[in-house]
């Protein structure tokens, strides 16, 4: 998989650009917006991973340029700025997904592999602010206690803890996890979260 990345914080960009080069991306850097902008329109990439706020560009302008020219690009919106508002703008300009910049690496590796699947990827803290309203009838329905084990979740409780603090064992704690994933279709806790913040469930 080819991927730019148009980030002008250089000591973030190279991090950022080591940690997909040991997992087999081919990447290339872009430290300003101007330079990014041209490689973007200019060549076609698999994937951008795209810093919202850049010198002479608008990176949210520029997501929407380059899916006009590349609609098959996917892109990675990538900001220390969480406001609901520009999670929004980089969405509908055709951004795939929105990652915060505290990111750790294997989040950003889960936020590539989940939008090349067609898929849209919001951090945790993203999705807490973009409030995404799914439909009713996409929202699962909990019992009292899958919502108090899924708010225990949310806290980053561990099954024991929240066996303690429920009364109840942790097997139990354990079973309403396992049906937690299924009522959201989720296989893992991070994205249980993230389902279930859009949601407005925790």
């Amino acid at each position: 998989m080819n991927i730019l990345v148009i980030e002008d914080e250089e000591r973030l960009a190279v991090l950022v650009k080591q940690g997909l080069e040991e997992n087999g991306y081919k990447t290339t850097l872009a430290f300003d917006g101007l330079t990014g902008k041209y490689l973007a329109l200019q060549n076609d990439y698999d994937l951008i991973i795209m810093d919202i706020i850049l010198p002479n560009v608008n990176g949210i302008d520029l997501c929407k340029e380059v899916k006009q020219k590349h609609p098959s690009v996917f892109i990675l919106g990538l900001s220390t700025f969480n406001q609901q508002s520009f999670i929004e703008k980089m969405l509908s300009n055709g951004a795939s997904g929105y990652v915060l910049k505290n990111a750790t690496q294997q989040e950003l590796l889960e936020a590539i592999n989940t939008v090349v699947k067609g898929k849209q990827y919001l951090s945790f803290d993203a999705a807490l602010a973009f409030r995404k309203h799914d439909t009713l009838s996409d929202t699962p329905v909990l019992t009292r206690r899958e919502k108090e084990v899924l708010l225990l979740i949310a806290e980053g409780l561990t099954n024991n803890e929240i066996a303690a603090q429920l009364f109840i064992s942790s097997a139990t704690v354990d079973t309403h996890r396992k049906n937690l994933l299924a009522k959201f279709a989720t296989k893992n806790t991070a994205s249980l979260i993230r389902k279930a913040a859009r949601m407005q469930l925790i």
